[in-house]
């Protein structure tokens, strides 16, 4: 459609003559139950009111609204012709007074898609369940809005729903006369209101906060989900986190929380981790765990929890104006929902999952040739729903951790105070925050905002060691290098920047006992190509040095040859987890630049992996052995690669713990990487119960586990997989049975599963993805062999023809990233030169995914010339 992909000037013109009043939404959801009869989607009737104002009377503008059908359209109480103002996503408003009230009456569709008013039937009974999911802009699917950050209103909600469920939104809400309706919210955006409704699982608590002035908060909290997960729901660690959050945040922000009640919905085939409605946060189910999980998933809720909090203040509070600067509220909430986590929770070592998986989601954004500034150019909506990724989150949050060091925890802490009060409920750019940390910290804000903010690029910090005659440091530098762009041999004029670091650089040695210790280490600004740390001048000559101890800083490390040599022999035996954790990020970064052989890292992992004490740090790397088995390594040793995997996998699942979160760590691994008979027999085994292994539970998660090696390898038929259904007949069961189905190693399987996912769109968001799963299986390479070119005829059609969000999962997770990388590649080539014209945000797709391909190609290069090959 065409009026559907709002341009920033569009909206800045819009919201320069627009100012909005309130909202005033009715919907009937009641056509939720029943069979559904007649041609088009099931669709709800959706009734809004908006009052609001014009800066020049007599002007027009127009409104948005994505639905089947309007009934009618009322514009300052003339009845205008829905066929004439409204083109299937913009209302047009004419003759606009100084105040005016539209009144529209809409069909609006359920979706299937995850993105606007989602419906969801639980296979498991029967029960349907609702809820809305908007950013960047879909509310406009369920009402009719100005779909803008910039254009905040409050809102009076009101629902009609089948008798007997209950229905819940931003704020509190009561049923009267069959309706349920909500208290008007404070003035908020259009992407955070919420809608959640059916017979959901819903517990309650309390939170009760008394301020230094003797003022008392009191929030209602609430949690819910599926009956079907009710027996697995641990609310009572959700509020414990929840109530450790709302302290922390009050202790540090001195602003209380604005909205009211807290709930917190857990909701089946959610796209995203979490959104932040404000007293209506809603969650993926996925973080109800159905079975046995480790520390690092409860670690990793937590965090999402925390990090939708922080949003009420840096996100809901005070919005970015335009996308542009989506890192207002994204790096804030990612940066504080590490920092409370370690501050305020049981999950102390925070920081160490923050260094080893945000980090290295941040790294490789940022080596993409997409990468961007954190403070983005976002021409429209298409460019603001590809921008919720690993630069705006992760490299964002890791500049503001720099920035923590730079200015201080106090003056950063007080500058967003100043800023919560300054702009509360209003809408801001970067200055306005800048300005808040200028005035506390007393530095300028202008250098450090360009060097951080405004350029792309991540650099990487070398040491190097110069030693005297008797053995000590004579001069140790820090070499920095600036970020290049993809496949460009030199940075070009967007990627340039050598920025300042705050780093600690630690010394570390073995001890008598064996260990790897730090024995030395100096803070210092890095600035420029090389800095000289004046302080380690005259130290012991060391074994190891960590350019970016304590990972103060966002830089890819480096090191000298000496400490590569100590890493290689003593990885094992550092003793601080932190460092371990950066030694093994920096390592990963090596391989993916084609630095470190993707064999010599894999045997590091195998190697040392067994002695790792973080869970967290060891389930990653699992996930980084594996892609540089199937990715990295020369394809002439992919086979014995993953043999060695797989039997190194079996090794530390035999010696692990009985019971420890590190020996189910270790299943699910040995499970990925099963690739012969004998690994077949122990997963069957396992599963029939004919063989055990002490202390492991193989409950219903890890039977699903154990089932997608054997179904891809043909080892497990569809007959087998329609048993475990019948064992598991939930939704989360219909998940992994269609993932399941879809490995299985047939060209029939293979065509079903291309067919049900590019040529139709009867399948959920959650299906299209588990089908999508269990298609591209690494050991069915020339199965997938006829899929690459079929994949370059179909994407521009899936682009135009499909909502954005399928769209994206189908052009990435088909992307033919297992087929002969050179080849692919050229194939890449061709389409991007013959698709020119193509829409920007698919471009980009494609262009990262030739990227990770380019890369990939590299690292087989380098394996193989280590192989002497």
């Amino acid at each position: 459609m065409p009026g559907e992909n709002l341009t920033r000037d569009e909206a800045r013109e819009r919201a320069a003559l627009l100012s909005v009043d309130g909202y005033e939404v009715s919907l009937d959801l009641r056509s939720a139950l029943g069979e559904h009869s007649g041609e088009g989607p099931r669709t709800f009737r959706s009734v809004t009111t908006v009052r609001f104002r014009c800066a020049e009377p007599g002007a027009s503008s127009f409104a948005d609204l994505i639905a089947p059908g309007v009934t009618a359209v009322s514009l300052n109480g003339r009845d205008l012709d829905p066929g004439q103002v409204f083109d299937g996503s913009r209302i047009l408003l004419e003759d606009l007074a100084e105040e005016n009230e539209l009144l529209v009456d809409a069909q609006c569709a359920y979706s299937r898609t995850g993105e606007g008013m989602h419906r969801f039937v639980d296979p498991e009974d029967g029960e349907v369940y609702l809820y809305t999911q908007y950013e960047p802009a879909d509310s406009r699917r369920v009402f009719a809005n100005f779909e803008q950050p910039d254009l905040k209103a409050p809102y009076r909600f009101e629902v009609r729903a089948p008798e007997g469920w209950t229905v819940w939104s931003n704020g509190a809400g009561e049923l009267t006369d069959g309706v349920w309706r909500f208290a008007e919210t404070k003035p908020i955006s259009t992407y955070i209101t919420c809608v959640v409704a059916g017979p959901y699982h819903y517990v309650t608590d309390s939170y009760e906060r008394v301020f230094e002035d003797g003022t008392r908060l009191e929030i209602p909290l609430g949690a819910m989900c599926r009956k079907g997960l009710a027996p697995h729901f641990d609310a009572d660690d959700v509020f414990l986190v929840t109530k450790q959050g709302l302290d922390f945040f009050h202790d540090h922000f001195d602003y209380p929380y604005p909205f009211g009640k807290y709930d917190q919905a857990f909701v089946p085939e959610y796209n995203l981790g979490a959104m932040e409605n404000p007293g209506m946060v809603t969650f993926r189910e996925e973080f109800i765990f159905r079975g046995k999980v480790t520390r690092a998933s409860y670690e990793g809720r937590a965090n999402v929890v925390l990090h939708e909090m922080a949003h009420m203040w840096f996100g809901d509070l005070v919005t970015m104006e335009w996308w542009d600067d989506l890192w207002l509220k994204e790096s804030f909430a990612d940066f504080m929902g590490a920092f409370s986590l370690v501050g305020a929770t049981r999950f102390t070592d925070g920081w160490i999952t923050f260094a080893n998986r945000r980090k290295a989601w941040a790294y490789r954004a940022d080596q993409l040739p997409s990468t961007h500034p954190i403070t983005a150019d976002i021409r429209d909506l298409q460019d603001a729903k590809l921008n919720f990724d690993g630069i705006t989150y992760a490299k964002g949050a890791s500049v503001l951790k720099q920035l923590v060091a730079y200015v201080g925890q106090d003056a950063f802490l007080e500058g967003a105070r100043r800023y919560f009060k300054r702009h509360a409920y209003g809408n801001t750019r970067l200055g306005d925050l800048l300005s808040a940390l200028e005035e506390t910290s007393g530095r300028d804000m202008g250098a450090w905002s360009r060097s951080w903010l405004q350029t792309a690029g991540v650099n990487s910090l070398t040491p190097q060691v110069l030693l005297n005659a008797d053995g000590r440091i004579d001069e140790l530098a820090v070499v920095q290098e600036a970020a290049a762009v993809p496949d460009q041999p030199t940075p070009s004029a967007g990627h340039p920047e050598l920025r300042p670091h705050r780093v600690a650089v630690g010394l570390y040695r073995r001890t008598e006992a064996g260990t790897l210790e730090r024995y030395a280490q100096a803070e210092t600004d890095v600035d420029g190509p090389r800095t000289v740390v004046a302080e380690l001048a005259g130290a012991d000559a060391p074994e190891l040095v960590l350019v970016n101890d304590d990972d103060l800083t966002y830089c890819k490390t480096r090191f000298d040859e000496t400490s590569l040599v100590t890493l290689r022999e003593h990885l094992g035996s550092l003793t601080d987890p932190l460092a371990r954790a950066l030694c093994w990020s920096a390592l990963w970064n090596m391989t993916r630049d084609a630095l470190l052989p993707a064999g010599e890292f894999t045997e590091l992992v195998l190697r040392f992996a067994g002695r790792e004490s973080d869970i967290g740090v060891l389930q990653m790397l699992h996930a980084w052995a594996e892609s540089a088995t199937v990715h990295y390594t020369a394809p002439e040793r992919r086979e014995q690669a993953g043999r060695r995997l797989a039997d190194g996998a079996s090794a530390e699942l035999r010696a692990a713990e009985a019971g420890s979160e590190h020996q189910l760590a270790w299943a699910r691994f040995f499970a990925r990487t099963a690739d012969a008979p004998a690994d077949f027999e122990l997963l069957t085994s396992l599963l029939d119960g004919t063989e055990t292994l002490p202390g492991l539970e193989v409950d219903q998660e890890l039977r699903w586990a154990f089932l997608e090696p054997l179904a891809a390898h043909g080892a497990a038929d569809e007959k087998r997989l329609d048993e475990e259904l019948a064992r598991d007949d939930t939704a989360s069961g219909k998940r992994h049975h269609v993932r399941c189905l879809a490995a299985r190693p047939s060209a029939a399987v293979k065509a079903q599963g291309w067919a049900q996912v590019v040529e139709s769109d009867a399948l959920s968001n959650a299906l299209v993805e588990a089908t999508i799963a269990g298609f591209a299986q690494p050991s069915q390479r020339e199965l997938l062999a006829p899929y690459a070119e079929k994949y370059f005829a179909a994407i521009e059609r899936v682009w135009t023809e499909r909502s954005i969000q399928i769209a994206m999962v189908v052009v990435k997770g088909l992307f033919p990233s297992l087929q002969d990388a050179r080849a692919t590649l050229d194939a890449t080539d061709a389409w991007l030169t013959s698709h020119a014209d193509a829409a920007p945000a698919l471009r980009r797709l494609v262009l990262e995914s030739r990227d990770d391909l380019a890369r990939a190609l590299r690292g087989q290069e380098c394996d193989r010339a280590a192989a002497g090959h």
